[in-house]
């Protein structure tokens, strides 16, 4: 593996390096395990490697979209506006079950409350809703990047925030019609937004949020939408 130069990143970030990611072929079959920064080197997703993650939309009681602003020490789109919490399962027995995604909403429960500070029984994986998989492809810089099929998470709950500043720049909730807006910024420059959740946001997330109350009629566990 190729080596990169971590002294100028944020030290708290660089250790999450280490963490194991869960690597899967294109049909999101488990092939083993790799670390956290071998998967998100440019390097290694030109050949090929790709690894199993996760897309969090969180609504209030008034259907408001929690979006977050990840913080300035992020290795990857630092900086970026993106949905309510964007991770990876670990490759650990309890994030490994496959079953319905459980594993993956477990491992939702863990990051919501490491960057949001989330209490985790005001977020219960059973009661998060997979939709379906995307898998897309993004550079972050010449140096990093990702190459993910991610599971999309909905989940409606009122909670308590405390973001990790590490994690979380800026968090706030937004209507469909704010949503908007923040977009068509984006488009102009004025902003920037995650391109994973630039595309969920163009394609599925406005029908999903018309649905709160009805996302059965959605969910699709056998395909994975190629972007």
């Amino acid at each position: 593996m190729p080596e990169i130069n971590t002294d100028n990143l944020d030290e708290k970030q660089v250790l999450l390096l280490a963490e194991m990611c869960i690597t899967i072929d294109e049909n999101d079959q488990e092939i083993g395990a790799d670390t956290k920064k071998n998967c998100h080197l440019n390097s290694n997703i030109s050949k090929g490697l790709l690894h199993r993650a996760f897309s969090v939309f969180l609504f209030n009681s008034e259907e408001k979209l929690l979006l977050q602003q990840r913080s300035d020490a992020k290795i990857t789109f630092p900086g970026c506006f993106t949905n309510t919490c964007c991770s990876h399962p670990l490759y650990t027995p309890s994030e490994l079950e496959e079953q319905d995604g459980i594993g993956v909403r477990r491992a939702a429960q863990r990051r919501l409350e490491a960057e949001l500070g989330i209490p985790t029984h005001q977020v219960p994986p059973e009661e998060m809703t997979y939709l379906t998989r995307i898998h897309y492809k993004a550079e972050s810089d010449g140096v990093w990047g990702e190459h993910e099929i991610d599971y999309i998470l909905f989940l409606q709950r009122d909670v308590k925030l405390q973001p990790d500043p590490n994690e979380v720049k800026s968090h706030r909730y937004v209507s469909k019609e704010e949503l908007k807006e923040l977009l068509e910024q984006a488009e102009k420059g004025h902003v920037q937004i995650t391109p994973w959740f630039s595309l969920i946001a163009k394609t599925f997330l406005f029908r999903w949020w018309d649905n709160l109350q009805n996302l059965k009629q959605f969910t699709d566990h056998k395909r994975i939408h190629r972007m």
